[in-house]
């Protein structure tokens, strides 16, 4: 486990776990399709953060938190298409997209902030 806490590592390892168990879920449902999509872009976003974390430079970091925000809006569009199909409640798509809104909000503020500093340092 990490020493320090740091919220967008933190909500977006806890909505890849969520996104693992809904694919299982599915999964049992006979649904392989779309719920390997949802898991892997919903993963994806959490890996992409961890890897930011580590960058070798501002704009690998930059990059590695561009790249997590396209997942996140990408796992956005399978879980309101779950959601619009019947494979999840509406109830439940509702929950999973407040999940990934936040994240994306957090993301996008990292990501302006990034690329305005690094317009200052040129």
């Amino acid at each position: 486990m990490l020493n320090k806490p740091n919220p967008i590592r933190d909500k977006s390892y806890i909505f890849a776990k969520d996104m693992v168990l809904l694919q299982k879920r599915l999964a049992s449902g006979k649904e392989f399709v779309i719920s390997k999509q949802v898991m892997k872009s919903g993963t994806s976003i959490g890996a992409n953060i961890e890897e930011a974390h580590q960058s070798q430079s501002r704009k690998d970091f930059l990059s590695k938190m561009q790249i997590a925000l396209k997942e996140a809006y990408e796992t956005r569009y399978w879980i309101r298409l779950l959601g619009d199909t019947g494979y999840i409640s509406k109830d439940s798509a509702t929950s999973y997209i407040e999940g990934v809104t936040e994240i994306i909000k957090i993301l996008a503020v990292i990501v302006s902030r990034t690329r305005n500093n690094l317009k200052d340092q040129k």
